[in-house]
């Protein structure tokens, strides 16, 4: 079952196209990572799946409802974080989780304890009543997650979840929809970090001045790439050896040409040259999404 299926989508401002004929699919319980350069058109096909923007041409559907026809029905199974999380700065964390809260479907019974979950969940339980005004971009960043969070969702749909968030932050969040996802929530991430797509999600696409250039499962995308990693403490006797093959060496790492790395290593070893590492070299998704995309970025230059 797909929680996010889109057909032909666009999206016009103007003389502008945003989003251009995109037909994407979101399996359910997957967690897939929406990347490409800047004004590649990612926030804008988030707003629309969300019923903030309307297409020009084409279907949406979120949750096996068409969208925005059904928002009403929709959104309340979905939570999201689009750019900057949205806050009111004099109230605290906690009244402004209380104020969404309300703002939801359904009583108040448990509200109390779905806000400290939430605030759990992202690391702000310790927050006092100071404003958020007050707060870091950091902490801004973990109040809008707990937002997202509050009433459970089935999908989550989150914009650069990780801006602002140091180093610790980010193995935080990165751990939290990691269980999240083991629960069943599909969870679909746009972003503009490789690492944090690559060490996160299971599938991803990659759009390009408006386009879905590819669409795939991660594992197919990162194919070997016909080189071999072999660490040794003789690496002049492995350049003697395979003469030609080695195409790039760094003290006792070699990197070498080489179709079968256990054909390699049995050579190596029947040479009597010590191998400590041997490992088959895969295409990285920074190299998979530089070849998707063309010259767009944020540079300003000279035409």
């Amino acid at each position: 079952m797909d929680v996010v299926s889109t057909t032909g989508l666009t999206k016009r401002f103007g003389h502008v196209t945003a989003v251009n004929d995109v037909s994407l699919r979101v399996p359910a319980g997957s967690r897939f990572g929406l990347l490409g350069p800047n004004g590649s058109g990612k926030t804008t096909l988030v707003r629309i799946l969300l019923g903030l923007v309307h297409a020009t041409a084409g279907t949406v559907e979120v949750l096996g409802e068409a969208m925005p026809r059904h928002a009403a029905k929709v959104l309340p199974r979905v939570g999201a974080l689009v750019e900057t999380p949205a806050a009111w700065p004099h109230l605290s964390g906690r009244a402004n989780l209380r104020l969404l809260d309300a703002a939801g479907r359904g009583s108040g019974r448990g509200r109390r304890a779905r806000i400290e979950e939430a605030l759990a969940d992202v690391g702000l339980d310790g927050v006092d009543r100071r404003s958020v005004r007050a707060y870091s971009l950091g902490m801004r960043q973990r109040l809008g997650i707990a937002a997202a969070l509050l009433r459970g969702p089935e999908l989550l749909l989150l914009d650069e979840p990780t801006n602002g968030l140091d180093p610790r932050g980010i193995g935080e969040i990165r751990e939290l929809l990691l269980r999240l996802s083991a629960q069943g929530t599909t969870v679909v991430l746009s972003s503009h970090l490789l690492s944090e797509v690559e060490t996160l999600c299971t599938r991803v696409g990659v759009m390009d001045t408006g386009r879905l250039v590819l669409s795939a499962d991660l594992d197919d995308l990162r194919i070997p790439t016909g080189q071999v990693l072999v660490r040794t403490p003789d690496p002049a006797a492995v350049v003697g050896l395979l003469d030609g093959q080695v195409e790039h060496r760094d003290g006792d790492r070699l990197l070498v040409r080489a179709p079968d790395a256990g054909s390699l290593n049995a050579r190596l070893v029947a040479a009597g040259i010590v191998v400590s590492e041997l490992a088959v070299q895969h295409r990285t998704l920074e190299q998979v999404v530089l070849e998707s995309t063309g010259a767009g970025s944020d540079r300003v230059t000279r035409s």
